[in-house]
């Protein structure tokens, strides 16, 4: 006898996630929303961000998110690397809430033109290897987003940062991409580059020459001798400006540790999404972050919980198959045979059909003779009209019941996959504060919308 596995614990055993005190502390500076791809992270970070700046907070959320659906949301035509003022805003005590959208280039040229003469800046920014690092070089676009929330930090014109993080196919490649970067300054092929420069004048050009004859040959042949140069020349730009890469990256790694930041990891009841946040919540424990729990967004629920799937889908067999039939209450059987019975007349059988369209006869009524009475023959045939077109209406709203109730069975089905899954979760950490999100109908377009999504975050279980 194999022994029963103990039961899953469900949403009841895990603690309940509550945003509005979180948001509403002043301490809580920077909240960050993480997670997989398609979840709803840009509509979560956006809900909070109207949510506490109408709670009377100074907001700006960043998203990295090149949709634009929050530009969209918010009533704004485009967003960009300046933060831009959300109107609309029903604030209290000064609550504000502005908006931007990273752009990774931008955020480069800024940090170049910050930390660099004119002349040394210019010469970086139309560098031909510079402008291919700044567009695309892998890392690059969550490492300006860690550029840029250190900058909007150390402005203090904003009591709360709402971050979205950008769409990495790693989970927290944007926790990833300073130490990434970092030690690609710090890399062996950098530190040759920039030997020559540091060196200088014709003995940089005869170490360059000797100690690099191979290297260069080799990649001069693999990446073409214009592209080395181009490196070259970014890396003697650059050298001053690398060790400033390393220290604004570590200091933005640390305020990301400091106890006012919050992490929300963001998913959906489906089985890879949750894969993904419980990789999410394990990486963030081992990096020391601050987790204030799991939002578990577009859940589905049913305000007709209580008929199983199995129940609706046998009432819809049944129905399809006519063993449910009205139980209409004719009138009762006298005694007698029914060749004993006085045959009806005309005008009972009218008055019958028209008090009582869906009783059929038992047997085939005769059909009365014509007669020269207007109102009898207008009577009969309204009588004979209403109980086809009754009867066909019967059939018309069983056939609509039982695919209303096959659409219910398939929604149990949902319902009972999305807690299972969501059950394995919690299970695996039962630490993790949850708030579930109810699955709107429809794509949020705008504030009232946004509005919508608030309340269900904060709504509790």
């Amino acid at each position: 006898m194999t022994e029963k596995s103990p039961e899953t614990p469900g949403l009841d055993a895990v603690p309940a996630l509550e945003l509005d005190p979180l948001i509403d502390d002043l301490g809580t500076r920077i909240i960050v929303c993480c997670g997989a791809g398609g979840v709803g992270k840009t509509t979560t970070a956006a809900a909070l961000g109207v949510r506490a700046a109408e709670r009377g907070r100074r907001v700006v959320v960043l998203t990295i998110d090149p949709a634009r659906r929050l530009a969209q949301s918010m009533g704004i035509d485009s967003l960009d690397n300046t933060p831009r003022k959300v109107d609309g805003i029903k604030g209290s005590d000064g609550g504000e809430l502005h908006a931007m959208m990273l752009d990774m280039k931008r955020t480069f040229d800024e940090i170049v033109e910050a930390h660099a003469e004119p002349d040394r800046a210019r010469a970086i920014l139309e560098n031909p290897f510079y402008q291919s690092l700044s567009a695309g070089f892998a890392g690059t676009q969550e490492y300006m987003a860690m550029e840029k929330l250190g900058q909007l930090r150390a402005r203090d014109e904003w009591d709360l940062i709402v971050v979205d993080t950008p769409p990495s196919r790693s989970a927290l490649d944007f926790l990833d991409a300073p130490k990434r970067l970092g030690s690609f300054l710090d890399g062996k092929f950098i530190k040759l580059l920039m030997a020559p420069a540091k060196v200088g004048g014709r003995a940089g050009m005869k170490f360059l020459n000797v100690g690099m004859s191979m290297m260069t040959g080799t990649l001069g042949k693999l990446l073409g001798g214009q592209f080395l140069k181009d490196v070259q020349t970014f890396v003697a730009a650059m050298d001053t400006m690398f060790g400033g890469f390393r220290t604004r990256a570590d200091a933005t790694y640390k305020l990301l540790q400091a106890p006012g930041t919050a992490f929300l990891v963001v998913a959906t009841p489906e089985r890879d999404a949750l894969r993904e946040a419980a990789y999410f919540v394990e990486r963030l424990a081992a990096e020391e972050m601050p987790l204030a729990g799991l939002v578990l967004n577009r859940v589905h629920g049913s305000a007709a919980a209580r008929l199983s799937a199995e129940r609706a889908r046998a009432a819809a067999e049944n129905l399809d198959e006519g063993r449910i039939v009205d139980q209409g209450a004719g009138k009762t059987e006298r005694g007698g045979s029914p060749a004993t019975e006085p045959e009806p007349e005309p005008s009972d059988l009218a008055t019958a059909a028209t008090a009582a369209p869906s009783v059929r006869p038992a047997h085939p009524v005769p059909q009365a003779a014509p007669t020269a009475d207007p109102a009898q023959e207008s009577a009969a045939d309204d009588a004979e009209h209403t109980e086809h077109g009754e009867h066909g209406d019967d059939t018309d709203v069983r056939h609509l019941t039982a695919g209303l109730l096959r659409l219910h069975a398939e929604r149990m089905r949902v319902l009972a996959r999305e807690q299972r899954t969501r059950d394995r979760f919690t299970a695996l950490h039962p630490e993790v504060a949850v708030t579930e999100v109810a699955a709107l109908p429809g794509d949020v377009h705008d504030l009232a919308g946004l509005r919508a999504i608030g309340d269900r975050l904060t709504a509790g279980r």
